[in-house]
């Protein structure tokens, strides 16, 4: 970390158990999924409540891939998606051969709005994709009781949302097609890169398991480490290479030991943020249910009459040695989908305003008293008595 930096946007919480546990996977002389990886998937689907199947693989990317893959998506189908997330939610549909549609956010929540999910709905819509922004749970009630009369399926773009609840109940176990989360370095835990997609169908999991590997019948550890194993394999279907390695599920079963302690730490923190900004000239992100929020993300809004624009607010908090980022240039300003489905700002509003003003502060299971504290004296300090920073001046 730059000296210049006092709080940096992200920093992972890793002890001596992570460290151990690849230590010993180094040891085991296995290094590519296998055992660990396997006790990573029986972790989690114990963790969200079983019914469920778990198949993990190496980014939540991929796991969204696979998913539109098992549910037949192709030439000819549309997938509704959210305007503020992240390409990777919408480019696995290209992937595939489909079509976007791309839908505006709720304003308070910026999930998928419901109503525009149901506006956007077409002959060709074959899935939706809500995803929990920031953490915060969608409204899958309103959400399946649109798509089911269409036959839409459900697929939860959950990147942000280990441990999000939706009506008391962990998402990833609300019955819908799949489920996907991420546990990229940043999220609420990691494997360094990683994901894990869980499904209540068996075959879907099951098809999910034959395309992470290349679309063969058998994986590596049944060709070489069960008794009477063998080298034959059969390709059954053009996969593709999106397992997750045991090095990395090492990291993950102990992560996942952690995660509601994780968590905790992450909603004390968003809590002392909530009651230090509440006077401030900005829109907070919204709580949630109880245990509806994972607090992956803490975005604020500035308010028009704030004392600087989200630039400059950037720049202060740069100066200060805050780091920040923005969560997200919405997918219409990004010019691969503007030009292909000739997108117009007008047709956004809510990720278009939420975009000019919208910045995510620091906010990490493991900061100090002195970061926390720093972080809220620099974000007052700019709002109360910050100089007009915009980049146009």
């Amino acid at each position: 970390m730059s000296d210049s930096i006092k709080v940096p946007f992200f920093r992972p919480s890793i002890g001596e158990e992570e460290i151990e546990e690849v230590i010993a996977t180094l040891k085991s002389g296995w290094l590519t999924t296998g055992d660990r990886a396997k006790r990573f998937e029986v972790g989690f689907v114990d963790y969200l409540g079983g019914g469920i199947e778990a198949v993990a693989i190496n980014s939540a990317t991929a796991g969204l891939h696979l998913a539109l893959e098992a549910l037949g998506v192709g030439p000819g189908d549309e997938v509704i998606v959210p305007d503020l997330t992240f390409t990777a939610s919408a480019e696995v549909v290209r992937y595939l051969g489909a079509e976007v549609r791309l839908v505006d956010v709720d304003a308070q929540t910026l999930c998928l709005d419901p109503a525009a999910f149901e506006a956007a709905i077409s002959p060709n819509t074959k899935v939706v994709m809500p995803v929990h922004y920031g953490g915060l749970a969608c409204d899958l009630d309103r959400i399946s009781d649109i798509a089911a009369p269409h036959g839409i399926e459900i697929v939860e773009d959950a990147a942000h949302a280990l441990p999000t609840r939706w009506r008391g109940r962990l998402i990833g176990s609300h019955g819908t097609a799949a489920t996907v989360f991420s546990f990229y370095a940043n999220k609420t835990i990691t494997t360094g890169e990683g994901g894990m997609l869980v499904t209540p169908r068996p075959e879907l999991a099951e098809r999910a398991r034959v395309m992470r590997m290349h679309g063969m019948d058998r994986d590596a550890l049944d060709r070489y480490r069960k008794p009477g194993a063998g080298w034959r394999y059969d390709i059954v279907a053009p996969g593709f290479k999106y397992n997750l390695p045991d090095l990395a599920a090492a990291v993950g079963v102990r992560q996942l030991e952690k995660v509601d302690g994780l968590s905790d730490k992450r909603a004390a923190i968003a809590d002392r943020y909530l009651d230090a900004f509440a006077d401030l000239p900005a829109r907070l992100p919204v709580r949630g249910e109880q245990g509806g929020h994972s607090w992956h993300l803490f975005a604020i809004r500035l308010d028009p009459d704030a004392p600087v624009d989200r630039d400059g607010f950037i720049a202060r908090m740069t100066e200060m040695g805050i780091g920040t980022s923005v969560h997200y240039a919405p997918l219409h300003q990004m010019t691969y989908w503007k030009e292909r489905y000739d997108l117009k700002s007008e047709d956004f509003p809510v990720s278009e305003d939420a975009y000019r003003s919208i910045v995510t502060l620091p906010l990490f299971p493991d900061m100090s008293e002195v970061e926390i504290d720093t972080v809220i004296a620099a974000v007052r300090d700019t709002l109360t008595t910050g100089r007009r920073a915009a980049s146009g001046g």
